[in-house]
């Protein structure tokens, strides 16, 4: 199976459009799936018009392998039940493909019922059999081709990579970590922390499916057995091992909802602890995410050390998390002193992230929101639509004039558009007084 046969699976595309007659034009949105052009296909989608389009769209999404834009249509409201079995990939096709996306969009909850759990058992064992024997070794085996293989890094949704490999016609995603565990997951298997933490670790990139499935996987069970074997990562002499337990611990703490949070007082020690003797840029910065979702004044205090770290990640990450989670309206002293120097960092990303801690934050200091005010004039446009967002937030009328001057929100930014969104709903309330 090859999801760069833009054809689809047997050809199925070709049919015309249903409702459609043979020769009509093909619509923007379904020219831009037919295309795999995820940002034409976001551009459409803002015209409401095409509702009754979506669903026919998600349809041609997976049979021609485009996983991402199939999770993007299913976000936008099309409907995977519209869809016959075979305007479909089957199910097996999407597993060969190693694109979690793909597996994804097949097994929404509208259309999930459609696969017994024998075929399901059936997939997991493809999936396993993909992951035992390995991505090269297996192309090999079914192209018989010695040629090299040719290795690039995709994005394979909103939020995780893959890496794509091709051999001869036929190219495949490395997600089948990623696919199985989300198999299991469906079959109620429950496979070891180890297990769990061997498939992330075959890949050394943190936004990897693989690693983004299993961390979450693990966090959302809120076993204590696994919390400690991920606490006892925090001393293993490998960095990478060390940030997948950094990662499981913070997502546990984060996903839980239990009235007790018994992970709140144990993550924030640990972390405090930690984020003082790290020497590992990932995994500190993976550190100081977790710190700043605690409403603690030792999250802070831990926090306010590196914000004036020479690395603009963790500058950034500090910017995002200072007095973010605080209890109270007012930022202490410090913190704000740190936001508003970080509000004029030289790295863009850093002054996006103060602006909007600042914005979204509770303290309404006329200091803070003029220094706001002031990066309306930054030369960078992510940060002006940060300065919007927060204006409107702290009531600022000055947010209207200057959304006016961005224009709409560019196709593929979709912060943008909620950012920008804000300060039309300012508009909108005082227009109405």
């Amino acid at each position: 199976m090859s999801c760069d046969d833009t054809t689809g699976s047997k050809g199925m595309d070709r049919e015309p459009r249903r409702g459609a007659k043979a020769g009509d034009s093909e619509t923007l949105l379904m020219s831009a799936v037919r295309a795999g052009d995820r940002a034409r296909v976001e551009a459409a989608l803002l015209d409401d018009s095409n509702w009754d389009e979506r669903d026919e769209a998600f349809c041609l999404a997976v049979r021609t392998c485009s996983g991402d834009i199939a999770q993007l249509l299913l976000n936008h409201g099309a409907d995977a039940g519209q869809c016959r079995p075979d305007e479909l990939l089957p199910l097996r096709d999407a597993v060969d493909s190693g694109s979690p996306a793909l597996v994804e969009a097949l097994l929404d909850l509208t259309i999930r019922e459609r696969y017994p759990a024998s075929e399901l058992m059936e997939v997991r064992a493809l999936a396993l059999r993909w992951l035992d024997t390995g991505i090269e070794t297996e192309l090999r085996r079914r192209t018989d081709s010695r040629d090299a293989v040719v290795h690039t890094r995709v994005q394979d949704d909103e939020y995780y990579s893959v890496g794509e490999f091709t051999l001869g016609r036929m190219t495949v995603r490395d997600g089948h970590g990623a696919i199985l565990t989300r198999l299991e997951e469906l079959l109620g298997l429950r496979s070891s922390f180890e297990e769990l933490m061997e498939r992330a670790l075959l890949h050394t990139d943190q936004d990897h499916a693989a690693w983004g499935y299993a961390t979450i996987h693990l966090a959302h069970r809120r076993d204590q057995a696994f919390w400690t074997a991920a606490a006892e990562l925090r001393t293993h002499p490998d960095p990478l091992h060390r940030l997948f337990g950094a990662e499981v611990l913070r997502l546990t703490r984060l996903f839980d909802d239990s009235d007790e949070d018994a992970f709140a007082g144990p993550a924030l020690e640990i972390f405090t602890d930690w984020s003082t003797h790290e020497p590992d840029l990932a995994v500190l910065t993976e550190v100081l995410v977790a710190l700043g979702e605690h409403a603690d004044p030792r999250a802070d205090a831990a926090l306010l050390r590196y914000a004036s770290h020479p690395d603009a990640r963790v500058r950034g990450v500090v910017a995002r998390g200072l007095g973010t989670w605080s209890e109270s309206p007012a930022l202490s002293d410090d913190v704000r002193e740190a936001l508003l120097a970080l509000m004029t960092d030289t790295d863009t990303a850093v002054r996006r992230n103060a602006c909007l801690t600042i914005g979204e934050g509770s303290d309404r200091d006329p200091v803070l929101t003029e220094a706001m005010a002031a990066l309306l004039d930054d030369a960078d446009r992510q940060v002006q639509v940060a300065a919007v967002h927060g204006l409107a937030l702290h009531d600022d009328g000055r947010c209207v004039a200057a959304a006016r001057r961005l224009g709409p929100p560019r196709p593929g930014f979709l912060t943008e558009e909620h950012y920008l969104d804000t300060a039309w709903r300012y508009a909108w309330r005082h227009d109405g007084q």
